[in-house]
């Protein structure tokens, strides 16, 4: 009989041992199965994840937008960063860009958001109702043309049928080229500080008839004249912001100071007399740039947001401070010290603009002003009104803006006279760039 010793025992108990571990890690056919439908399982829910993250950040932009449309004109946007955005398990793969053209991150939708306030941004700015921008430069180029005739009478009428005396035609055609410099400084959130800087070429073609003494005889003389016009400075302050149904309300104060040539004082060019050495035509020998005295003005305009429309109106007051010339008189034998104090003048006007896209918006408008008579008064003498200074300007505006790009908008405006004192068209170009 064979006796076991502990040292084989334990040999053998390791042996057994080995081998059931052995048999343990053998895969049995039915594992693998279930490992690769786990697997299968897995990458299909991978890839159901991934589109329901795709269709959820799609589903995100679309709502910014429509708050941008609806609400982000009205209100600030409290952030201007974008939320951050969920990650993705290891393996999964990102969502593109959707071929609808959605915005496939919150960075994208932020940037839809902004371009889509652009339209209505660049309408505020010509109605001075824009306080987000922090520095912005802007060239205007405008054109204005004026004509108007006049028959004058100088003579008397006999038997009720018959006019003795000389008939003559007065034409006064004038062409206005002004180039603008403007500067407007965001200073906060309300407030906002401009100046402008004009510089005018002008023409004026004089035709006068009955020259000579004949009705069929006409006149005609041509003056210009060019140089930097009345420097503007101004401020504008928002009173309210857009809330609801009320509009956004701004202030305006402003002062323009005569840095122009003044129409006071001027040379005249003698072109025609008459037998007793009357003076019969004359014109001056160089058109003034400016109004030759200092003016204050203040003024509210109200912004309202109805998409897609942009309501907008204004209304203000310019005052004329008097000013003392060394002649005042348009006669060119005489000269004339004395003080002339233009009238007050009222100005309004209300219109809409139509943001098409966030490029594009189209205003149309009515401005009306409304000047009360100059007063002119000689040395020592007393005040007295200018008759058929008084005006009324009623103007129909047409325009046109569009974002070059993000920093540049073009703005192109035609301007249509209603009233004798309006000048006949103006045309205008501006281009406000903001840094």
């Amino acid at each position: 009989m064979i006796r076991a010793t502990p040292l084989a025992l334990a040999a053998l108990a390791l042996m057994a041992a080995a081998s059931a571990q052995a048999q343990a890690q053998q895969p049995a056919p039915n594992d693998e199965a279930d490992v690769k439908a786990l697997m299968a399982q897995l990458e299909s829910l991978k890839a159901n994840y991934a589109q329901e993250v795709r269709r959820l950040r799609e589903l995100d932009m679309q709502v910014q937008a429509m708050q941008a449309r609806l609400t982000g004109k009205t209100a600030p946007v409290a952030s201007s960063a974008p939320p951050p955005q969920q990650a993705l398990p290891a393996g999964t793969p990102a969502a593109p860009a959707s071929a609808e053209g959605y915005a496939s991150s919150a960075a994208e939708a932020q940037q839809a958001k902004q371009e889509s306030r652009r339209s209505v941004d660049d309408v505020k700015q010509q109605q001075a109702a824009l306080f987000s921008r922090r520095f912005t430069i802007e060239n205007s180029l405008s054109y204005a043309r004026y004509d108007r005739k006049q028959l004058s009478l100088n003579g008397f009428l006999a038997l009720d049928a018959i006019f003795l005396g000389n008939i003559a035609i007065e034409n006064v055609e004038s062409d206005t080229l002004t180039y603008n410099l403007a500067a407007r400084w965001g200073v906060s959130p309300r407030l906002t500080l401009n100046l402008d800087v004009p510089y005018l070429a002008r023409k004026t073609v004089f035709q006068k008839g009955g020259a000579g003494g004949s009705a069929a005889a006409i006149a005609q003389e041509e003056t210009t004249g060019n140089g930097i016009g009345d420097v503007g400075v101004s401020a504008n302050y928002r009173l309210f912001a857009e809330r609801g149904r009320l509009p956004e309300t701004v202030l305006t104060v402003g002062a323009t100071a005569p840095t122009g040539r003044a129409p006071y004082g001027l040379d005249w060019k003698v072109l025609e007399r008459d037998d007793d050495d009357f003076i019969r035509f004359a014109v001056p020998e160089q058109q003034p740039t400016g109004n030759g005295v200092w003016q204050a003005n203040i003024g509210l305009s109200a912004v309202k947001t109805a998409d897609p429309a942009i309501l907008f109106a204004n209304i203000g007051y310019i005052h004329s401070f008097p000013r003392s010339f060394d002649d005042i008189d348009a006669n060119p034998d005489t000269t004339n010290p004395g003080d002339v104090k233009l009238g007050g003048s009222y100005y309004f006007g209300a219109g809409v603009a139509f943001a098409f896209n966030e490029r594009t918006s189209l205003s149309i408008s009515f401005s009306d002003k409304l000047s009360a008579r100059a007063s002119t008064r000689y040395k020592n003498g007393q005040w007295l009104k200018v008759i058929g200074s008084d005006a009324n300007a009623g103007t129909l505006n047409l325009g046109i803006t569009y974002a070059l790009n993000q920093k540049t908008t073009l703005v192109s405006l035609l301007g249509i006279g209603l009233t004798p004192d309006a000048p006949d068209f103006t045309l205008a170009f501006k281009v406000p760039y903001s840094l």
